[in-house]
């Protein structure tokens, strides 16, 4: 029997890319989008998509027994600088929403799931460097404290209900099909389009804020990888560390120049300065290595040639 896919939150900087994957792998008819509201992308036009909050239990109830999904990716979330401005909804939205789905998938037989977690579920007791797999997790943002409670979940519905959970850490994330959605880590998605339409960036972290970084292609593929692999070796049901590369805004302006060189930056530091300081510098994704083969293909200088390329050759740039 044909695998039925699952994406809630589809129209997400993850989903987008997640989405047209799924339809090259399964058919476009296998493949379901869901999102509150539908996306002007060309990866939703042609496709499945129905409009699904995951909030409303009805409208759940409705979605999975139409389509009887084999494998689900829960991925609607509110992010983690956005989250800020609304903590009370950030809560409601990441924890009621994964209650309703992990509930919705045991009802209704759902094979395997996938349930994004992050970076953000460390804070500033943790290890900065090479922050290891099993380590202090005591996040001082809503988004870190609903995906440390998620990563809970994920353990706990696997060992009491047999609930097959997969889950990965994103770092934070770059690609050139869609436009940054209120992360902490969006700064390194914007500055490309900034570079290529105006020769300039104003930067709201500092220059020597290092971060996790991976290019939206590795992070599919480690999606992709985490939720296909045979069980046996997905030894953690709370979230796997992986890693790609990791840089501050200074190094990336210093590798956009190779390509423009007259480019600046500049900087207006805001308060999601605080949520990048809580986090680690780099991860050790060992682990994940080990247990089911992730290996990044990008690291810095290759991620800088891919989106200036990518961005100034598609409709993504408008210059």
């Amino acid at each position: 029997m044909a695998e039925k896919i699952l994406v809630l939150g589809a129209c997400g900087q993850v989903g987008t890319e997640l989405v047209e994957n799924l339809q090259k792998i399964y058919g476009a008819a296998n493949v379901i989008a869901s999102d509150i509201r539908k996306s002007e992308s060309a990866v939703f036009q042609n496709g499945n998509f129905e409009i699904l909050n995951v909030l409303d239990k009805a409208q759940i109830a409705n979605s999975f027994g139409k389509h009887k999904p084999t494998i689900v990716y829960h991925l609607a979330a509110l992010l983690s600088a956005t989250a800020e401005e609304n903590p009370k909804f950030g809560w409601e939205l990441n924890m009621d929403g994964t209650f309703n789905i992990f509930d919705a998938c045991l009802e209704y037989g759902v094979k395997r799931i996938f349930w994004p977690s992050s970076i953000a579920v460390f804070g500033p007791t943790t290890p900065a460097v090479l922050t290891p797999q099993s380590t202090i997790l005591e996040p001082n943002t809503i988004y870190g404290i609903t995906k440390l409670a998620g990563e809970r979940y994920c353990e706990y519905y696997n060992a009491r209900y047999g609930l097959d959970v997969r889950s990965i850490r994103y770092p934070g994330l770059i690609g050139w099909k869609s436009l940054p959605g209120g992360g902490t880590t969006d700064y390194a998605v914007d500055i490309f389009h900034q570079a290529l339409k105006t020769g300039t960036y104003t930067s709201f972290l500092n220059d020597s804020t290092t971060l996790p970084m991976m290019h939206m292609e590795d992070a599919v593929r480690a999606t992709l990888e985490v939720t296909n692999a045979p069980s046996d070796k997905i030894k953690l049901r709370s979230s796997y560390n992986i890693a790609g590369t990791s840089f501050n805004p200074e190094e990336l302006a210093t590798a956009i120049r190779k390509h423009i060189p007259n480019f600046t930056l500049e900087y207006a530091i805001d308060s999601r300065q605080n949520i990048a300081d809580s986090w680690p510098d780099s991860i050790d994704d060992s682990v994940a290595r080990k247990d089911w083969g992730w290996n990044e293909k990008y690291q810095l200088e290759k991620l800088v040639a891919n989106m200036l390329e990518n961005i100034q050759s598609t409709n993504a740039f408008k210059g």
